[in-house]
């Protein structure tokens, strides 16, 4: 039987659709009653499967929806991103409440600890190689491509990013290069095939390093590239270049001194390097649902403090560069794979694991093209150095 809807609930519900700001979005309630703002064509209705979802938004509001969602209590009629924009593109009123809240998640997140470092890292990497292969491209790489075109394929954009990567740092064959945090290995493996650099790779995810182990063994490159099971904090050796894409946002805050001490100690005077991580304009912690369900223990830092880990260190940033759109369209290309293997991952890890990652792919996508997240890019040097390119067109050239 369904159930009614009392007045005060259908005010509840139209109060949830104005703050949201967007007269396109449309409420459907568990009686199949409809709820509107305006009279504006419908981009997207959010079906309401049952009474309880109201009273979660309002008591949890960082994590109601997305847990609703996740569960099959929330459904959404229409593309899931789309719909995902228009509510993101409404800022949340900054209230002492969701202060307070956020202050707690940046405080409590803390830790130095090593073991919570793997454990983190273990529960999002380690789902399994056969998992990610489904829908990320050829050569497994989990960070924000690079596209020449906004036509690239995948694949092609992929690549891109580790040629620009490469010659952001100008390497030049028969050069130590330090990755820290380096996924599946493809970068490494571009790097020491296509500029004839070494690399030692280090990472704490054992089925990434396995993985990359047996590529570049199958590549002929295993002399060139060495991957440690291994935290950044132990990294040993020096080396001419460093590079990290994609492992910052892993780091925490309160271990950025000891990331800069590692790059200080890593590098000669004529050392450079680049650092590669998803951001934000303004501090705030990570999302909550992203980072109890995603991402623990996770936090996207702004471009000061990026800057912050480098410069105690004598390194100056010579270089900086935006790439949101693009990984709002590398999400787009993932969100695609992913449906297509939807049915097989909800096969092996139940609905309630689908729909959370197809969320998730969704909601990233329209965090960056509402701009609540940035990618940015910081190519570096010491400070006293005057080995630098004279422009930027060693990036852009042709070659053979």
């Amino acid at each position: 039987m369904t159930q009614g809807v009392t007045g005060f609930e259908r005010w509840l519900a139209r109060r949830i659709l104005e703050t949201r700001g967007d007269p396109r979005l449309r409420l459907v309630l568990w009686n199949g009653e409809e709820v509107a703002s305006g009279s504006a064509p419908a981009v997207g209705r959010i079906v309401f499967r049952d009474r309880r979802v109201i009273p979660d938004l309002f008591l949890h509001p960082d994590l109601g929806m997305g847990d609703a969602y996740a569960a099959g209590r929330v459904e959404v009629e229409g593309d899931l991103a789309t719909v995902l924009k228009l509510l993101f593109a409404v800022p949340q009123p900054l209230t002492l409440a969701r202060r307070a809240r956020e202050w707690w998640e940046l405080f409590r997140r803390r830790s130095h600890s090593l073991a919570y470092a793997r454990d983190n890292v273990h529960r999002h990497y380690d789902l399994g190689n056969d998992f990610y292969s489904l829908w990320l491209d050829e050569r497994m790489a989990y960070t924000c491509a690079y596209f020449p075109t906004p036509t690239a394929s995948l694949e092609e954009a992929q690549v891109a990013k580790f040629e620009h990567v490469s010659r952001k740092v100008w390497l030049r064959p028969g050069e130590r290069v330090l990755e820290a945090g380096c996924g599946w290995g493809s970068l490494a493996l571009h790097m020491a095939r296509h500029h004839g650099v070494y690399v030692t790779a280090y990472n704490v995810s054992s089925e990434q390093v396995a993985w990359a182990r047996e590529r570049a063994k199958a590549e002929g490159l295993d002399g060139r590239v060495e991957f440690r099971l291994d935290d950044y904090r132990n990294v040993t050796g020096t080396y001419d270049v460093f590079v990290s894409v994609g492992m910052l946002e892993h780091v925490g805050d309160e271990n950025y001194e000891a990331l800069g001490r590692v790059i200080d100690r890593s590098l000669p005077a004529h050392g450079r390097g680049l650092i590669h991580s998803i951001g934000r304009v303004q501090r705030r912690p990570m999302d909550a649902w992203i980072a109890r369900n995603i991402f623990p223990g996770s936090y996207s830092p702004t471009l000061e403090e990026m800057v912050g880990i480098l410069s105690p260190f004598d390194f100056a940033v010579i270089d900086v560069e935006d790439l949101r759109l693009h990984y709002e369209r590398t999400l787009e290309h993932w969100l695609e794979r992913y449906e297509k293997h939807a049915a097989a991952v909800e096969r092996r890890f139940g609905a309630k694991f689908a729909r959370t990652w197809r969320l998730y792919l969704a909601g990233s996508i329209a965090a960056f093209h509402v701009g609540n997240l940035q990618l940015w890019q910081l190519v570096f040097h010491r400070g006293h150095a005057r080995e630098l390119p004279w422009n930027r067109a060693h990036l852009y050239e042709r070659r053979g």
